[in-house]
């Protein structure tokens, strides 16, 4: 459980940062430390990925009110929310397991997920990945790894709860971005990409730098840098072995949760990355399906301060 798999050590080891990785292997585990309960205790949303039946990575949000996760042993967490119908994953983490809907226990099918509990007030962040079943009105995870992560690249903001009568929840499909989705994704400060390795194991991570660094060379094609992070490179591994992965862009101010799945690869290109500031590598996402829902989230939050970490954005 603490080990690297051989994409993971594959990236590593190009990007002269394997004795680092050595070192961080320390950081991964599968059990939930004290202090971690009692941060999951206070969170009111968690960063998802998984694959869904047609064998696309979607990442997502699950919301609840304080209390909703709960860690009932060292090594499961409860999730106590399901996505709403209009969510990517929905279908699939409200079906998870044989004994869905029942809250009967572990199904015959757990399904592989990536979560991330992250608070950005406190610039706060844990990484869990593992096998969910339905469990009565939420998810039951069995964690095969918990992960601590450094606060680099995370904003600061501050949530309160939405409106007392939202827009109603619509989502939107298209196999391309429209033009106000690029500009979402242009001013965009932060989103999430899930992965899987070649064995269907799930993660979800978080993506941090100032507006702009998220660039849009198409309708079709996004691309990012890969900024100094733990040395794990536990989603550029993932990519070596299997491109799917799949983003999540929250509307921090609307509410609005943007959906991307498609492929990804990495460009080690030494001229092509110089020309970014602050990159080490970059990132290419080619998009095969979006899907935007309207008033997602009924948590709002505050104007960013953004992360003394974050390198310039190029001109």
């Amino acid at each position: 459980m603490g080990g690297y798999h051989r994409g993971e050590t594959a990236v590593q080891e190009r990007a002269g940062s394997a004795r680092q990785a050595g070192q961080a292997r320390g950081a991964i585990g599968n059990t939930v430390p004290d202090v971690a309960v009692a941060f999951l205790a206070q969170q009111s949303h968690l960063v998802a990925g998984a694959t869904d039946e047609q064998g696309r990575i979607w990442a997502t949000q699950l919301t609840g009110e304080p209390g909703f996760l709960t860690v009932p042993g060292p090594h499961t967490l409860r999730i106590g929310t399901l996505p709403p119908p209009e969510d990517p994953l929905a279908a699939l983490l409200t079906g998870a397991g044989a004994g869905a809907g029942t809250g009967s226990g572990w199904g015959a099918s757990p399904v592989p997920i990536g979560l991330i509990g992250i608070e950005p007030a406190t610039r706060r962040r844990m990484r869990m990945n593992g096998r969910a079943v339905r469990d009565g009105d939420g998810l039951r995870v069995e964690l095969d790894q918990v992960i601590s992560n450094c606060p680099k690249y995370i904003q600061k903001r501050d949530h309160h709860p939405a409106a007392a009568t939202p827009v109603p929840r619509t989502a939107v499909d298209s196999t391309e971005l429209s033009p106000a989705q690029q500009r979402t994704l242009r001013a965009a400060d932060t989103f999430f990409v899930a992965t899987a390795s070649d064995r269907g194991d799930a993660d979800a991570s978080h993506r941090g730098g100032n507006p702009g660094f998220v660039q849009v060379l198409s309708p079709r094609l996004l691309r990012w840098p890969d900024y100094a992070g733990n040395a794990m490179f536990l989603t550029l591994g993932n990519l070596e072995l299997n491109p799917a992965a799949g983003l999540f862009v929250p509307g921090w101010e609307t509410g609005t949760s943007l959906h991307l799945t498609g492929s990804a690869r990495t460009v080690w290109a030494e001229e092509e990355v110089a020309r970014t500031p602050g990159a080490q590598r970059l990132v290419e996402f080619e998009i095969t399906a979006v899907r935007e829902v309207a008033s997602a989230s009924p948590l709002r939050w505050s104007a960013p301060a953004y992360s003394r970490f974050n390198p310039p954005t190029a001109a």
